[in-house]
């Protein structure tokens, strides 16, 4: 971006926001580029654990879970009994899908189905890559919700475990990742047509810029998290694994060091510490999943400018 473009925003954004919002987006952008900066030359930012250097035999994935939410909402799941942490390997999905399911990891990833709601999968992955990938985004997004809902994925993860014979199976949900489908009036529009740019999109930029409280967009973010928990309770109940795990690929910064949400390239705690909770599961027949599709191919771009990624 020219110097001229740079400037002609920062004019359009103040006569839009004000001056006060202008300097606080401002001063945000510099902490945020200092610690990408910092992170990088450092290395810490590559730094990180590899989920298939672990044992289990279901990986439940979280979408920007962070870990102490976990913790706060623990006591309500017995599932949740055994809490731990993990150094995540990447501060947004991609770099998670990036750094954990590479060459170096073919061999495990051959023996592993990958069942996912995250749109970055069809940058990530190949379907060879995988002993089956099941990219469920692609097929049952909900343009009204600007995201997948996780029953899809449940449906698709339960059908898989049941009908084929993986060594491992993740599962990747894309909640507690806003939009927040348990609180409609915080989410924004589906398409970014109407903003600026990508960050103008997130609920976390407008807690930053005063327009929502932290609290009030934390609350929700614990009742989306509470939703997904709901989701991960049927899923538990319905695949057999003798050692399951839910995780999340990596955290949400809520304030710290001035940031919110996910920004790549950064290794604050809030993102790349996640939850690492140990437990059973078994497949008590108490559901039967239904697969059905709405569409007949995904359009990546479209799913990754409803999550904010893209202009």
């Amino acid at each position: 971006m020219s110097i001229r473009q740079l400037l002609t925003d920062v004019i359009r954004y103040a006569q839009e926001h004000g001056i006060r919002q202008t300097i606080q987006r401002f001063a945000s952008f510099t902490r945020e580029s200092a610690l990408r900066t910092w992170h990088r030359a450092t290395g810490l930012a590559e730094r990180g654990e590899y989920v298939l250097e672990k044992e289990w035999d279901l990986l439940v994935v979280l979408d920007a879970c962070r870990a102490d939410a976990l913790a706060e909402v623990s006591d309500e799941y017995p599932f949740l009994d055994q809490q731990g942490t993990f150094e995540s390997a990447g501060s947004y999905s991609l770099s998670w899908m990036l750094e954990n399911f590479g060459d170096d990891y073919a061999s495990e990833m051959a023996e592993t189905a990958m069942v996912t709601g995250n749109p970055f999968s069809e940058t990530a992955f190949r379907d060879e890559d995988f002993y089956q990938l099941e990219e469920v985004w692609k097929h049952t997004w909900d343009d009204d919700l600007g995201t997948i809902p996780p029953r899809p994925i449940t449906d698709h993860a339960i059908s898989l475990a049941r009908s084929t014979s993986p060594t491992r199976i993740i599962v990747h949900y894309m909640q507690p990742h806003e939009p927040f489908t348990t609180h409609p009036n915080l989410k924004k529009g589906s398409s970014a047509d109407s903003w600026a740019d990508a960050v103008d999109k997130s609920l976390w930029k407008s807690v930053q810029e005063g327009a929502v409280s932290e609290q009030r967009a934390r609350e929700a973010y614990l009742d989306e998290l509470r939703m997904i928990l709901n989701e991960v309770t049927l899923l538990l109940e319905n695949v057999d694994a003798d050692k399951a795990i839910i995780s999340a690929d990596h955290g949400e910064a809520m304030g710290e060091a001035g940031m919110y949400g996910h920004p790549h390239g950064v290794a604050i705690d809030a993102l790349r510490l996640v939850p690492w909770y140990e437990t059973t599961a078994k497949d008590l027949r108490t559901y039967e999943p239904e697969i059905e599709t709405n569409e007949s191919e995904g359009e990546q771009l479209d799913r990754l400018r409803d999550l904010g990624y893209l202009d």
